[in-house]
């Protein structure tokens, strides 16, 4: 390959990496195209401006959608009927309702906060919306709450929660880009979560709501208030199905912990605490819990789980391109060159990561393209560097991917139709809470590597 400007061979292989990540970004900022399409055209031509040979340029794309896709699209579509199954059961009412009861309405806000958290663990944030959103309405009718001090403080728990907390798909990619552990990662994500959502949801949806007064329009109001589940399941039930995935990661780890790797509990517990027989058994205990035992009979259980796939296809192919996008960037030797430009300029892979992440989020909108191309690009440079934790990695990139969410956001849309509010007002609420939540989660994460 030739340099270019007079360059060295490192610096012009970063050069190419530039253009092709800014041309990446024009493509879905500008002309609208789709991320699927758009990751495609920008690793064919990062392979062909980088000099790889045409029929290796075809193959590390494929090798890399492949070896995401192969574990994620598993997790995405059991932990998407877990999620519906929630949903129709009426289990996320169950749990707001225990919670309210327990904080009082007049912290009701830090309720739904905790709802958001719990809830958010086995869904999208998407689904997470639109699944709690009548809640944020029904509390705020009965209790006379501002919406944007109910809802800010729900979305910033769905918000941290997507990002950061495995078994959530770009959790889990990046987790598996920078080779951390999944047990680690999660207990570290969840001193993080929590914190973060505190400061950007109760603590400043409790200030922005005393300026920004919002009305949501009467037939948004009459849909979501009225109940749609009459008999909801108990709260036990419904919390423990939520989090089953989650407890069986986290019994793997600690097995690992007190037991030898021949241990046969060790085995066994590194099998069912795998994310994605952890799931799997998760959505078969939710059949029972969530379905069966609420009355529904397998016919509706088929129609739950064949409904929720769909909308996740595209979601699947964005991550599936990205993979490949990043395998581009490995084969050609960016990742090579940029650290070492990054261990000559003495760069914290944990700042880098938390800014590239942050400043594609801004620029594309996406906060799993955003994961995907932060931890392809950092995840070379912290390989050099061996006394940097993968597990604060991932929870730095994820970080950076909330930031700046505003009108090439999909989220950003949702939300102002929602609150039914102007640009203006969702940009000072939404705009700034994820700003908020992705500094306070980064400030969190620099505190914990002090200690780790």
């Amino acid at each position: 390959m030739n340099s270019v400007f007079g360059l060295s061979h490192e610096a012009s292989l970063l050069l190419y990496a530039i253009v092709s990540i800014v041309g990446l970004i024009f493509l879905i900022a500008k002309f609208k195209t789709n991320p699927f399409v758009a990751l495609i055209v920008a690793a064919l031509f990062m392979g062909l401006i980088s000099g790889m040979k045409l029929p290796d340029i075809v193959t590390a794309f494929q090798e890399g959608v492949a070896s995401v896709l192969g574990f994620i699209a598993i997790v995405l579509g059991l932990g998407t009927m877990l999620g519906k199954m929630m949903a129709e059961s009426g289990g996320a009412e169950r749990i707001a309702r225990t919670l309210i009861k327990v904080f009082g309405e007049k912290n009701v806000h830090w309720a739904m906060m905790v709802v958001a958290v719990i809830c958010g663990i086995p869904v999208f944030f998407q689904v997470g919306v639109v699944l709690l959103i009548p809640l944020v309405f029904v509390i705020a009718k009965h209790t006379g709450t501002s919406l944007i001090k109910i809802g800010l403080s729900l979305i910033a728990g769905l918000a941290v929660v997507h990002s950061l907390v495995p078994p959530h798909p770009a959790a889990m990619l990046a987790v598996d880009i920078f080779k951390a552990d999944l047990g680690k990662t999660i207990l570290y994500s969840l001193v993080v979560a929590f914190p973060a959502a505190a400061v950007a949801g109760p603590i400043y949806g409790s200030f922005i709501s005393r300026r920004v007064h919002v009305e949501p329009t009467g037939e948004i109001m009459e849909q979501f208030t009225e109940s749609k589940h009459k008999d909801l399941p108990g709260f036990g039930i419904t919390l423990f199905t939520i989090l089953l995935p989650v407890l069986l990661m986290l019994l793997a780890t600690i097995t690992g912990f007190v037991y030898p790797e021949t241990s046969t509990i060790r085995y066994v517990t590194n099998f069912i605490g795998s994310p994605i027989v952890a799931l799997l058994i998760s959505l078969v205990f939710a059949f029972y819990s969530f379905g069966f035992a609420r009355g529904y009979n397998k016919d509706d259980l088929l129609k739950f789980t064949n409904e929720c796939l769909g909308p996740v296809a595209s979601i699947i192919l964005i991550i599936g391109a990205g993979g490949g996008f990043n395998k581009i960037l490995t084969a050609s030797g960016v990742g090579d060159a940029i650290a070492g430009f990054a261990q000559d300029a003495h760069l914290s892979p944990i700042v880098l990561a938390f800014v590239i992440a942050g400043l594609i989020r801004a620029a594309v909108g996406s906060a799993t393209v955003a994961m995907t191309t932060a931890a392809g690009i950092v995840a070379p440079i912290a390989a050099t560097m061996p006394n940097v934790s993968p597990e604060l990695l991932v929870l730095a990139t994820g970080a950076g991917s909330v930031m700046l969410s505003h009108v090439n956001d999909s989220g950003f849309w949702l939300i102002k139709e929602f609150f039914n509010m102007s640009v203006a007002q969702t940009l000072k609420t939404w705009t700034v809470m994820e700003t908020i939540l992705s500094f306070a989660a980064f400030a969190m994460v620099l505190i914990l590597d002090i200690f780790i």
